[in-house]
């Protein structure tokens, strides 16, 4: 484990942490060249000016940026508009420089929004209807990018709309270039099959760079330079050349130019707000960022780019939450990204050229599939039928239309759906609550509505209340609690708990759950006491019959963690919003836990949802120093900067080969693993093992236990504990 002490700002952080910054600016660099290359293609803008924006986004907008961890740089998300903002102003390099007007006049209201300090906006937005529009680009992307894959010209495919591109699928499977085609399935299968392999370290190693090895030896065996069209390489041309005054506003008075600049406005400044809120969550040290000035920051660096001739940029979520996972401690990390991608335009152009349009097409599928896989679909469902209705409407009628509209549309039924549950017209927009405040307590009587349009104004009243004291929140006044304001007040406890506070919740007595996810939407439905009617799964039945023949408690909801696992290794970077299937049991070494946690890893449309067995022992009668152990592997020592130095045991070869052990207090740790311990860990199965403030966490993979599975890792968390209590006798007894 490493220490939590924050890392400092400025030329001081560079100093404590340029290591770790650059090897994740590195890392994050062989991730973000394929994608800034290929998101710069599909959106008819020259293939380089995709790196030549992230190159800004890391070189200059990382001075000035208000979050500490986000790597800025061209979206997929802004695929659609760019796209389209080019095709609808002429197309070809004419459309291309009006496009860059476009950029830069809505970079300027950009900096402006956060200058006025819009970023609390992104609130409004509810979340069914943001996953909706993103899902729909997903589509978007797909629509095109899968004839690319096939080897079809580009040219052939301008101005088809998304379901023309769908529709014409069955022809470019029929004319398809078998030796283009078999460069994208093989990265693709790269792509969708990396995941499977496990591993945490594997899984650290860019899915990109892979792809890159692969498809350009490929490439180059069957001489794709002489014996296929231009259009199945990567050009780049004379890149320096090309870096001047680009921007054309001569559009700026007709209706495409404003509609494309309310579009990049919107979306671009929601997508960069919404990644900054999410990668505070994800941040080790928990600081939280200004999404004011970040807003400024990413405008500013909008507008340098649309001036020399590239895309818009945003703080990118699958960049940035590989930049937490490869360790980038401050700002530097999205600065070397930047210097590394420099680097590579000064240098490498020539294999650069090299890389086919097929595997940069593969990287862009999966990126639309991930936007609109049918796990976003379920997730969505599970939070409650009404939010999927939203989700699906929002796709549909952006697809039909343009985002503007798809998203005004799932607005409009989000508000249809909470009139008809109850929420009252004086409500929508501004919140009804009383506060009242002691020396220790703050009590909040929520009334009418809590939603996801006057979530601003609740949160003015939640940013008034002083850290360290008791808040008590009364929703028994209150008609509808949606999804959104739910959400908030889960980040909200997890931010209080933090300052030393305490929150309690009361008055869901008579609210009727859309969901059993512990953040649905919920309404008052008078004259019924609400009941958790649990339906059980096949595992928790199986559970539930382990419990019972194994003298456990057995609580089956999902419930949030809150901090519970808080500064442990595993959530490092990650999150365990919940915890469910807990079975409880008191014995001589104290309180043993098992439950089966949510991990989370990445965030947004990014985020990887990992279920895991874990066992927890507390309320022991000894002390336990802070450690994390785990199974040595191939890639240990070379993310040792990320995770921590490797502490090794001169007198304990074997277990030292066998285990990765770290803690910030090695004399301590040392003295901890006795010989009989090291002895009893050499002679067991390997085993995840954290420990912190004296309460350990044990799983042997990161995988759901079956009840048998179960069973043997409680009896080794118990033998553990069981050899650290005789050791610790043998001491005091010596004593």
């Amino acid at each position: 484990m490493k220490t939590l002490e924050i890392p400092k700002d400025g030329l001081e952080g560079l100093k404590q942490n340029w290591r770790s910054d650059a090897i994740s600016g590195f890392l994050v660099f062989l991730l973000a060249l394929p994608l800034s290359l290929g998101i710069a293609k599909a959106s008819e803008f020259p293939a380089a000016m995709g790196v030549l924006t992230a190159m800004i986004g890391g070189l200059v907008v990382s001075f000035f940026a208000g979050s500490r961890l986000t790597i800025k740089g061209p979206a997929a998300g802004l695929i659609t508009i760019c796209a389209g903002a080019v095709t609808e102003l002429g197309g070809g390099t004419q459309g291309w420089h009006l496009a860059l007007g476009v950029i830069v006049v809505a970079s300027v209201l950009q900096m402006a929004f956060g200058y006025l300090r819009f970023g609390a906006l992104s609130d409004f937005f509810p979340h069914s209807v943001v996953h909706g529009m993103l899902a729909a680009i997903g589509l978007i992307i797909f629509s095109k990018q899968i004839h690319i894959l096939l080897g079809i010209d580009p040219s052939t495919l301008k101005g088809l709309s998304t379901l023309e591109l769908f529709e014409l699928i069955p022809d470019s499977l029929y004319h398809e270039d078998p030796r283009v085609t078999l460069v994208g399935l093989i990265s693709l299968v790269i792509i969708f099959g990396m995941p499977f392999i496990k591993g945490k370290y594997i899984k650290k190693i860019p899915i990109p760079l892979i792809v890159l090895l692969v498809a350009v030896p490929m490439t180059t065996l069957m001489d794709f330079r002489h014996t296929e069209p231009a259009f199945d390489l990567v050009t780049i041309g004379d890149f320096w050349d090309n870096i001047s005054f680009n921007a054309d506003f001569s559009a700026i008075g007709t209706f495409v130019f404003w509609k494309y600049v309310i579009m990049l406005l919107l979306v671009g400044s929601l997508e960069s707000l919404l990644t900054v809120k999410a990668m505070d969550s994800l941040d080790p040290w928990k600081r939280q960022s200004n999404p004011n000035k970040d807003l400024v920051a990413v405008g500013g660096g909008n507008l340098l780019a649309g001036l020399l001739g590239g895309l818009p940029m945003i703080s990118e979520v699958a960049r940035s939450s590989a930049n937490i996972n490869f360790g980038g401690k401050t700002k530097w990390g999205n600065f070397f990204h930047g210097a590394f991608l420099l680097i590579a335009m000064l240098l490498f152009t020539p294999f650069i050229e090299m890389i086919p349009n097929a595997a940069l097409a593969a990287l862009l599928i999966s990126v639309g599939y991930r936007l609109a896989s049918p796990n976003e679909f379920f997730k969505t469902y599970k939070i409650g039928a009404e939010q999927l209705t939203i989700f699906v409407i929002t796709i549909i009628a952006t697809l039909a239309t343009d985002l503007l509209v798809g998203v005004g549309v799932g607005i409009l039924v989000k508000f249809f759906f909470h009139r008809l549950n109850g929420a009252p017209l004086k409500s929508l927009f501004k919140p009804h609550y009383v506060i009242s405040e002691t020396d220790s307590v703050y009590s909040i009587a929520v009334r009418e509505a809590a939603i996801f349009s006057n979530l601003i104004g609740f949160k003015k009243m939640f940013a008034r209340i002083k850290p360290g004291k008791k808040v008590i929140i009364n929703f028994s006044e209150a008609k509808i609690v949606d999804h959104s304001f739910m959400e908030f007040l889960h980040h909200f406890e997890e931010e209080y708990h933090l300052s030393g506070g305490q929150l309690a919740v009361q008055g869901f007595d008579y609210f009727q759950h859309f969901s059993n996810h512990p953040l649905a939407t919920r309404k008052l439905t008078p004259g019924s006491q609400a009941r958790f009617e649990v339906k059980l799964s096949p595992r928790q039945t199986e559970l539930r019959k382990f419990a019972d023949n194994s003298e456990y408690t057995y609580f089956p909801q999902k419930v949030k963690t809150s901090l519970k696992y808080k500064d442990f290794p595993i959530q490092l970077g990650n999150r365990i919003p919940y915890e469910e299937n807990i079975l409880v049991q008191y014995n001589e070494s104290g309180k043993i836990e098992v439950s089966d946690i949510t991990l989370q890893e990445g965030a947004l449309q990014d985020r990887n949802e990992t279920q895991i067995t874990i066992v927890q022992a507390s309320d022991l009668d000894f002390p336990v120093p802070d450690f994390a152990l785990e199974p040595e592997g191939l890639w240990s020592k070379l993310f040792e900067t990320v995770s921590g130095k490797d502490i090794d045991f001169a007198d304990y070869p074997e277990f030292s080969k066998k285990y990765y052990l770290r803690s910030v207090d090695e004399p301590t740790v040392r003295h901890f693993f006795t010989r009989t311990l090291v002895s009893f860990l050499e002679n067991h199965e390997e085993m995840h093992i954290e420990s912190h403030k004296h309460r350990l966490i044990f799983y042997k993979k990161r995988e759901l236990l079956e009840p048998d599975e179960i069973k043997a890792l409680v009896k080794f968390a118990e033998d553990f504990l069981l050899t650290v209590e005789h050791e610790k006798k043998l001491l005091s007894e010596k004593l």
